[in-house]
């Protein structure tokens, strides 16, 4: 198809990237099909893709997602970024092969990786495969085989090892609503009993684009973490249209998909520790304003939007039968927003957390 050479601002980005993330409204959608379309969810915090779902789904009930993890219907494990995320068991056969080069290479980076050069890795992937087949194991318990068979190696730096070099799923009731567990690992095909599939990376890289779209090569790089995409999108050009921003990158995207108007409003929205829709991109503009690093304090603060845009930091405190939302704003916020942000934060209390008492507090900007 002809590349389309008109320039679209970073709002009209912005207003893109939240329709497909389903945060301009929530959507009715069933939650395997939500998952899909994420392709996968940040899940290093195991509760991060319940609040990801609520923000996006009407009447999202998080055992729904928990029996899907229960059941073996979707997976938490590193896949892209070698990080964890939740996806569909389905989608998890060719995303972790897809991604596998690149998450061998991160291996060959790390202090583990370059301690344990010259182990046997077909050797030590089959010797830790048998352990944990049909009885997952924490990589702590894993250890001890692990120094049996390899004794001139640090079994802890062997145990990363084979975390990296083969697909394992933390495993049931980690992941689980309100539970919680070690992460016990096993491998993905033991796991589902289901061998892994061919990947296929330029539908991948479509669905990268139905949910993150319009988006540069880079951005999809950042994303996914895999190098070397540029031939896809070149045989994919056919199918997409292409755009500019207000640099002048070229950013691909699917003919139909939504670009709504600049202009349109955006509801307050609440975000996991970790959320894809602001890791997602090289150029990180059109969802942080003026670009720059990604504001993550730690695993107990989540961010929030205002205006479809990064505006500060949220958590959660809980006391004797009372709950607190704490909401740290990174500017200054007007009363509208003020109080749009607390009814979206009774109704995230009411979902989040425990019966009792519910408060939305202000930190001072």
């Amino acid at each position: 198809m002809k590349s389309d050479a008109m320039v679209l601002s970073t709002r009209a980005l912005n207003r893109a990237l939240l329709a497909r993330q389903m945060l301009l409204e929530r959507v009715a959608m069933p939650v395997p099909q939500a998952i899909a379309h994420l392709v996968a969810l940040q899940a290093q915090v195991p509760g991060d893709p319940y609040v990801a779902l609520w923000s996006r789904l009407e009447n999202f009930d998080p055992e729904h997602l928990s029996s899907l993890i229960a059941e073996r219907k979707a997976v938490r494990m590193a896949s892209l970024r070698a990080t964890v995320h939740l996806s569909t068991a389905a989608d998890a056969r060719t995303l972790r092969p897809w991604v596998q080069p690149m998450v061998t290479r991160v291996l060959a980076s790390t202090p583990f990786g370059k301690s344990t050069r010259g182990v046997d890795r077909d050797a030590l992937v089959k010797t830790a495969a048998a352990a944990v087949a049909g009885a997952p194991m924490t990589l702590a318990k894993l250890r001890p085989a692990l120094a049996a068979a390899f004794p001139e190696f640090s079994a802890n730096d062997l145990s990363y090892v084979f975390h990296y070099l083969t697909p394992l799923v933390q495993v049931a009731p980690r992941g689980l609503w309100r539970k919680s567990g070690a992460p016990k690992v096993t491998t993905l095909t033991d796991w589902l009993g289901k061998p892994l599939l061919k990947p296929a990376p330029e539908k991948f890289l479509l669905r990268y684009l139905t949910a993150f779209g319009p988006a540069t090569i880079a951005d999809a790089r950042a994303w996914s973490g895999v190098s070397n995409l540029a031939p896809l999108f070149e045989r994919l050009r056919p199918q997409l249209v292409t755009f500019r921003d207000a640099r002048g990158t070229e950013l691909f995207d699917l003919p139909d998909a939504p670009r709504p108007e600049a202009e349109t409003p955006a509801p307050p929205r609440f975000l996991p520790s970790y959320d894809n829709v602001i890791i997602a991109f090289a150029n990180r503009e059109r969802i942080l304003p003026g670009g720059g690093p990604i504001p993550f304090q730690n695993v107990n603060a989540g961010t929030f939007l205002l205006d479809g845009f990064f505006a500060g930091f949220w958590r959660i405190t809980h006391g004797k039968d009372r709950a607190t939302l704490m909401i740290e704003p990174r500017g200054k916020v007007s009363r509208a927003d003020k109080a749009a942000l607390t009814a979206e934060g009774r109704a995230l209390l009411a979902f989040a957390a425990a019966a009792g008492k519910h408060d939305v507090t202000f930190a001072k900007a």
